[in-house]
């Protein structure tokens, strides 16, 4: 009792929201497949109002302890998550097939899982589990397949790959905290990510490599705040090797006119590249087929497009509209960021987050882990948008065979109008204040 009394009440309440997030994951984990996707909605719902509600805790607790709360939390969060098997992705087990087979010597661009080449690999472990096996070779980057390697040398199990992610995660959490101090923020303030259900469930549940990407994204701009540009270069497009949507974060460390930083870039990319070229144009892998199957190229998965298409009916050529002014749109605001005069760290913080909210909004990916890489903007540049974006992701997980969920035409528009009246709400308050500070005051 001395004990919990000299933690304050402040403390003790922060330490209360932890323990019910650690019973929400808990139960979610054993109710999910049974009750169907209703409760993983209310996981997460209670998982980002306690993340953003420890916002507002923290700031009333001890400094030290309330840290130590928020990471003890996220932590236990994970070790719920961290042994069963994935239940709502079966990327995983690909990502383990990719490291056995180099580790055979076989380019992992060359054949698709089921070639008669690599039947010799196959075990009832990881090959039944591995999606599009049949007709698709690997979609990932040189930089994930390198850490697939390393990773299954030392095991070829669930769990190891997992641990392996959560590991770098962790090292990526630690960066966080360094650049919320960059920022003169309070440390605590990572339990946006920390507690957010998000990261809780892609990275430490499935498994997914977006852990790896936010590693060395979060370690790149630390490493651009300390004004070592060239290094931050290096690690954000590492990062973009394992997950391309890091590449978005490139525009706020360029200066115009300095060659340098694109210089580092191309040759981060052809050496890493260099090992998978005995495939020629089959080291870009199934990234167009993707690209077609997730109707990107058609326009059939674009949401905005989708949505208004439902009240003017088919648009022709609308796709093609769609996509030239979404990539024009792209193009202007990563230069205006690359041109903006106001480098300070939190404009640099918002730059960053104004561009990845403009791709996830614009190109609206189908799976809930692509918004992964916008959490951690929660804690350094929080905006409405970014909360909507990544809590309400939750709405396209539909795991559970004979899940009674509403039509996936109604969650895609209630996510999208959520979305829209979000961005809506922060680009109101940036007109308020006169001068937008998505990109601060360009030359």
């Amino acid at each position: 009792m001395p004990v919990l009394a000299t933690l304050g009440r402040p403390t003790l309440r922060l330490a209360g929201v932890a323990l019910i997030l650690i019973l929400t994951t808990a139960a979610a984990v054993l109710l999910n497949r049974r009750l169907g996707g209703w409760t993983l909605i209310a996981a997460f719902a209670i998982g980002t109002a306690c993340a953003f509600a420890a916002g507002r805790m923290v700031g009333q607790a001890d400094q030290k302890a309330a840290l130590i709360v928020v990471l003890a939390g996220a932590a236990a969060m994970r070790l719920v998550l961290l042994f069963p098997e994935p239940t709502l992705s079966s990327d995983l087990y690909r990502y383990i097939w990719d490291g056995r087979v180099q580790a055979a010597g076989t380019n992992p661009y060359r054949f698709v899982p089921a070639a008669t080449e690599l039947a010799s690999l196959r075990d009832p472990q990881i090959y039944p589990h591995i999606n599009r096996a049949d007709y698709a070779v690997t979609l990932y980057p040189p930089g994930a397949q390198m850490l697939f390697l390393a990773v299954t040398r030392v095991s070829e199990s669930v769990v190891a790959m997992k641990l392996a992610l959560l590991l770098f995660e962790a090292a990526g959490v630690a960066a966080l905290i360094a650049l919320l101090r960059r920022l003169g923020k309070p440390a605590t303030d990572v339990a946006a990510y920390a507690w957010h259900p998000l990261p809780v469930w892609e990275i430490a549940g499935n498994g997914h490599v977006d852990g790896f990407m936010l590693a060395f994204l979060l370690l790149g701009l630390l490493f651009y705040l300390q004004g070592r540009t060239l290094v931050a270069g290096v690690l954000v497009t590492l990062g973009a090797l394992i997950k391309p949507l890091a590449v978005l974060v490139l525009p706020v460390l360029w200066r115009a006119w300095d060659w340098r930083l694109p210089a580092c870039v191309a040759a981060t990319i052809a050496l890493a590249y260099a090992p998978y070229l005995s495939v020629g144009w089959g080291v870009f892998g199934f990234v167009g087929g993707y690209v077609e199957e997730e109707g990107l190229a058609s326009g059939n998965g674009l949401k905005l497009l989708w949505l208004l298409q439902q009240l003017t009916g088919p648009l022709r050529y609308g796709w093609v509209a769609y996509l030239a002014i979404t990539m024009a749109g792209l193009g202007a605001l990563a230069l205006a960021i690359a041109l903006r005069s106001d480098r300070t760290p939190q404009a640099s913080m918002r730059s960053a987050r104004w561009m990845l909210t403009a791709f996830l909004v614009l190109i609206s990916p189908n799976y809930p882990w692509y918004f992964l890489v916008l959490v951690p903007f929660l804690a350094l540049a929080p905006s409405a948008a970014a909360w909507v974006l990544t809590s309400a992701s939750v709405l396209f997980y539909n795991a559970v065979p004979g899940d009674v969920l509403p039509p996936y035409e109604a969650r895609i528009t209630a996510f999208t109008v959520a979305v829209l009246m979000a961005l809506a709400h922060d680009l109101w308050g940036e007109w308020r204040r006169g001068v937008p500070e998505v990109i601060g005051e360009t030359t």
